[in-house]
């Protein structure tokens, strides 16, 4: 098991041991504002019943995404993370 798939395993296990589901989860992200990661993690989560925050840094490189989903299972909040891991530059906190 690499780094990564013990990382996602863990998250799972806190997840399940925490959170009654379905539940609000908050995903956090940091793009370059260079070309069109922020409409690319937007479009991830495009389904009813998001609710997206957008914040550019002081200096305009970076755009905070802030995004509150209700997830059904600790399965679903992962697979978004994966998704979102293939985006160039993409931060997530």
């Amino acid at each position: 098991m690499n780094k990564e798939e013990k990382f996602y395993k863990n998250l799972q296990a806190q997840l399940d041991d925490t959170t009654s589901f379905p539940a609000d989860y908050l995903y956090k992200f940091i793009v370059p504002s260079t070309k069109n990661q922020e409409k690319e993690v937007s479009d991830l989560f495009d389904f009813s019943g998001a609710v997206i925050t957008k914040k550019k840094s002081k200096t305009g490189k970076y755009i905070s995404v802030s995004i509150v989903i209700k997830a059904k299972s600790s399965a679903e909040i992962i697979s978004y993370y994966k998704k979102a891991e293939k985006i160039e530059g993409i931060i997530s906190l």
